[in-house]
């Protein structure tokens, strides 16, 4: 069966369809970006409370601007926006359900002006965003808005044909506030730290560049709510897509898997009303840091403790590096001896329970995340959710000889190649400069972390940097998993 409205009927048979109208619904969020993450997580609580008989005026219409985002607008075009959702559970066990709430897909190039209109439509009254990092054009050295961007500046010189997703929300906003009607949400859902005020510093600078009047307009009038969000969503496969056809019969160009894990925590600040997310398990609060520094420096922090060491050592999937038990304990002793400590009170979390959880998320086989996967990026991963713990740590006199080890085994990993010999891609927008400096790590044992861009003046630090090169010097005499061993005091064979 091709995944369609006219097929829901014969679907039903099989997996968990939408028990609402789908013709009752009309668009109230725009979202740029729409993928797997944002379908397997924020179209997926608008589908929970559209199947209680709610927020049937907050249906998604997604917007592309990428040409590579005309795949996801064919594909949910010839299944009218529908879309299956496969969650894998630990205990192999699935839950499926076709996912209802995007009614709508504009890609904006091929009518910029309509796009804007779009925007502009009074019933919008939430503009989201999963644009990835560098989707918010960040510069690199100065941190600030990248206005030399060609395609900002040629978006600044032709605001009738915008082609980026700044040029596109601010026109916008442009044309209601002309308009007298309300300004919408701009609601970031990426997983970058403080990513509501990322946004906001972006795009009200964007628009002061357009017309200070808007810009000044857009500051005093646009909330940009913080948020947290979580559910690790592979990329889909085509053995993803053959699987929904043999196990389901259903045709679906574009499903998502996702594992069973879901979060959602995000700050209650609205322009124009919500929908009730709250009712749908979303976590609505005051100040999100504290939870976004709990996701930052345990999971993705602990996503870095496991992949350079697991690589290292032969592993090529998460699931297999931590049900290695000297891993799990290697992660758990981080995660309680050098990370929670840096945590500030977290309201309605079992932070015990939350990091068992974690170890048990990792270690989900189904859900088949790559090692490789979790070593890509590191420049932009470890200054940002493993250092701060460093310096935390340093300033307040407490341990960081895990947190070393962790940097220790990035610095063997650059070297470009494992414990077998066998050549290591790394992937990284400073491969080349990293992997340089890192293979002098043998006659220089502080050449990798000498990087005060990325490091900041921890080489410096008597403390720090003792304990890494001990870890970098038993990783090379040693090995990755005698190393552990010896970080952890517990001698464990490898599974």
């Amino acid at each position: 069966m091709e995944l369609s409205n006219s097929s829901l009927a014969d679907v039903r048979e099989t997996v968990a369809t939408p028990s609402y109208d789908r013709s009752a619904v009309t668009a109230g969020i725009i979202h740029f970006g729409v993928g797997g993450f944002h379908r397997a997580h924020q179209a997926m609580y608008l589908d929970r409370l559209m199947n209680q008989g709610k927020a049937l005026d907050w249906g998604i219409c997604g917007m592309g601007v990428m040409p590579s985002d005309t795949r996801m607008r064919d594909a949910l075009k010839a299944s009218d926006g529908l879309y299956t959702l496969v969650v894998k559970n630990p205990d192999g066990s699935r839950d499926v359900r076709i996912i209802g709430s995007i009614i709508d897909y504009v890609f904006a190039p091929d009518d910029p002006q309509a796009a804007v209109e779009r925007l502009a439509d009074p019933a919008i009254r939430i503009v989201s965003l999963t644009v990835t990092e560098g989707g918010y054009n960040v510069h690199p050295v100065t941190g600030e808005f990248d206005i030399g961007n060609p395609q900002v500046q040629a978006d600044l010189a032709n605001p009738e044909r915008p082609q980026t997703t700044f040029g596109l929300v601010c026109a916008g906003l442009k044309l209601r506030r002309e308009r007298g009607i309300a300004p919408f949400t701009v609601m970031s859902c990426d997983n970058i730290q403080g990513n509501g005020e990322v946004a906001e510093r972006m795009f009200t600078a964007f628009a002061t560049a357009m017309d200070p009047e808007l810009g000044a307009w857009l500051e005093a009038n646009v909330p940009f709510p913080n948020s947290m969000v979580d559910r690790i969503t592979p990329v889909t496969t085509d053995a993803d897509r053959a699987d929904v056809t043999t196990e389901y019969g259903i045709d679906d160009a574009w499903p998502v898997v996702s594992e069973d894990f879901v979060q959602w925590v995000l700050e209650d600040k609205f322009a124009a009303g919500r929908p009730a997310f709250e009712e749908a398990g979303v976590q609505l609060v005051d100040d999100v840091v504290p939870y976004e520094l709990m996701k930052l420096r345990l999971l993705n922090a602990s996503h870095q403790g496991l992949c350079y060491f697991g690589y290292l050592a032969g592993y090529r999937a998460v699931h297999d590096v931590v049900r290695n038990p000297l891993f799990a304990e290697f992660l758990l002793r981080y995660m309680d001896q050098e990370a929670t400590p840096t945590l500030s009170p977290l309201p309605g979390v079992d932070l015990q329970a939350y990091k068992r959880k974690l170890i048990e998320r990792f270690s989900n086989e189904y859900v088949a995340d790559t090692v490789a996967r979790l070593c890509a990026e590191s420049s932009d991963r470890i200054p940002k959710w493993l250092m701060p713990v460093v310096r935390e740590n340093l300033a307040a006199g407490r341990p960081v000889e895990l947190s070393a080890a962790i940097v220790a085994s990035w610095a063997r990993y650059a070297e470009g190649v494992d414990e077998s010999g066998e050549p290591i891609a790394v992937v990284d927008r400073l491969a080349e400069q990293l992997t340089a400096v890192a293979q002098r790590n043998r006659e220089d044992l502080d050449a990798f972390i000498a990087n005060r861009e990325l490091f900041g003046d921890v080489v410096d630090d008597e403390r720090f940097r003792s304990a890494y090169r001990d870890t970098l010097a038993s990783l090379h005499s040693r090995g990755a998993i005698a190393t552990l061993e010896r970080l952890v005091g517990t001698p464990v064979s490898a599974a």
